[in-house]
């Protein structure tokens, strides 16, 4: 069967990158992969995929390129140059960018890699840790509808919710638009969740019936147990969040939209990354109510 599947390489095979190539490794297709640390590709060989020694050699004889880093610079530095995929993939290769990034950088992309007869869809997600390894990842794409057609079957192994949101740099800008929500939320939560201990209520219960009602939320649902556990081991770090918050309010910027609350979210991320705190989980907003509550954390 895998021999009639595109052949995939990944880069990038970090917290959200590692389970979602290992997750194309289960349907069955044929994935080389290359990143920075031994150990990941170690896991990756272990998991039925095979080590590059380097991007070139990972996506010489791809048909589709997944790239999964941290943000626009490190996406350009794999992407351009000598040594990048722009300058060693086929002819009518597919690079789908998962990774985060502004929604510029997408669309300079895709005229870049139009010149090398290179076809790309922008395509981020949401979900964070626990949506890559269970395969139930929202992706929002940009890009043109024939390509996205072509990658749907990839895109199934990895995610639930798939949608083409428009031309090149819409999956970005629909990804800006849920980093504001989900950080809003996070920062709502934690505030609560402050008020609660502090007025001496039972937080499981509290929690448990405020997720039952208006106030729930997928983000109540997924950080209850990091907040009720002081749990910030990282699933999304804080410094990811602060690097996505920039995204958001500079493309609001641009477009003339006002993001008031989504602002001062920005900067209580931006506080918590320069209290040290920008390698624990996002849900780790929590710690900075209750230091402003007069808390020593």
């Amino acid at each position: 069967m895998s021999n009639t599947l595109p052949k995939i390489a990944w880069i990038g095979l970090g917290i959200m990158g590692s389970p979602m190539s290992e997750n194309l490794i289960k349907a069955g297709y044929q994935v080389t992969g290359f990143t920075l640390e031994q150990e990941k590709l170690d896991r990756l060989a272990a998991a039925g995929g095979s080590a590059a020694a380097s991007i070139a050699e990972a996506v010489r004889d791809a048909d589709v390129v997944i790239t999964m880093v941290p943000a626009s610079p490190q996406v350009e530095a794999i992407a351009y140059g000598p040594d990048g995929i722009l300058d060693n993939a086929k002819q009518g290769a597919l690079l789908i960018d998962m990774s985060s990034i502004t929604p510029q950088t997408s669309v300079d992309l895709a005229k870049n890699a139009r010149g090398k007869g290179i076809r790309v869809l922008d395509a981020p997600v949401s979900g964070g840790e626990a949506g890559a390894v269970e395969a139930v990842l929202s992706i929002m794409v940009g890009g043109d509808q024939a390509d996205f057609d072509q990658a749907k079957p990839v895109f199934d192994a990895l995610g639930k919710t798939i949608v083409l949101c428009g031309p090149h740099g819409s999956g970005q800008t629909v990804k800006a638009a849920n980093q504001l929500i989900v950080a809003v939320n996070i920062q709502a939560c934690a505030e609560a969740v402050v008020f609660l201990e502090k007025s001496g209520v039972n937080l499981q219960a509290a929690l448990d019936v405020l997720n039952g009602g208006l106030a729930g939320s997928t983000v109540l649902t997924r950080k209850k147990d990091n907040f009720l556990n002081r749990d910030f081991k990282p699933g999304f770090r804080i410094d990811l969040h602060h690097k996505d918050m920039g995204i958001v309010t500079d493309a609001a910027r641009n477009v003339g939209a006002a993001l008031p609350v989504g602002a001062v979210v920005a900067q209580l991320v931006a506080s918590l990354r320069a209290q040290g705190d920008g390698g624990l989980d996002h849900s780790a907003l929590l710690r900075a109510v209750e230091r402003l509550s007069g808390a020593q954390v």
